[in-house]
């Protein structure tokens, strides 16, 4: 994102939190969207889009609507627990290309709450491309089977993830989770360990 686009982006989000919206507009935006980040940065797009007709090149704002899209997402943990990074990769099957990529640490964490929020953070950011469709890949055939209710999520530690996945998804017209090989999710898996080897875990001698 430019210079001037970063800071209109971050105008328009400022007034956003002050502008009081019609009660059956926030209504269905709350429908649509009930993730408030997420709702915010579509009113931001909107917005964008109003005053310049087409998004200008510099954006870094959605740009594809409709159709569908693969997200591919991975989390790991170096120590479970340990230190923890999550990686997203949303991709445009008619064209092959990657739509957006994203990567980062998340501290103390295990393997499974990493694999969890990767997908929080995957469908955070495919909403915001509005697919009629999202197919949703990962390589951890426990945490497919927990979503699809053919396991149960004991742990009460997952509990408040799982149901802020289904929350999440819940404005996509279609979304499916599936399982692949690990060495199908190559690109996620690389930028976990990306995001770990850039910002290794601090190393302590014995006292």
């Amino acid at each position: 994102m430019g210079r001037d686009s970063a800071a209109l982006y971050s105008l328009l989000l400022s007034h956003c939190t002050m502008i009081r919206l019609p009660a059956s507009l926030d209504r269905q935006l709350k429908e649509l969207f009930p993730d408030q980040a997420t709702r915010e940065a579509f009113v931001v797009e909107t917005l964008q889009q109003a005053l310049y007709g087409e998004a200008k090149p510099d954006q870094d704002l959605p740009g594809a609507v409709g159709g569908t899209l693969h997200l591919f997402t991975d989390g790991g943990s170096r120590g479970n627990p340990g230190q923890a990074a999550i990686a997203c990769v949303l991709i445009d099957p008619s064209s092959g290309s990657v739509v957006r990529e994203h990567y980062e640490r998340i501290g103390i964490e295990t393997n499974n709450v990493a694999e969890y929020r990767a997908l929080i953070e995957g469908l955070r950011i495919a909403q915001l491309y509005h697919p009629n469709r999202l197919i949703c890949h990962l390589d951890s055939e426990l945490i497919v089977k927990q979503l699809s209710g053919e396991y149960a999520v004991r742990m009460p530690t997952l509990q408040p993830l799982v149901q802020q996945i289904r929350t999440l998804s819940s404005p996509f017209p279609t979304v499916t989770f599936t399982h692949i090989p690990r060495e199908d999710n190559h690109h996620a898996d690389r930028l976990v360990n990306k995001a770990l080897d850039e910002h290794p875990s601090p190393h302590y001698e014995k006292p």
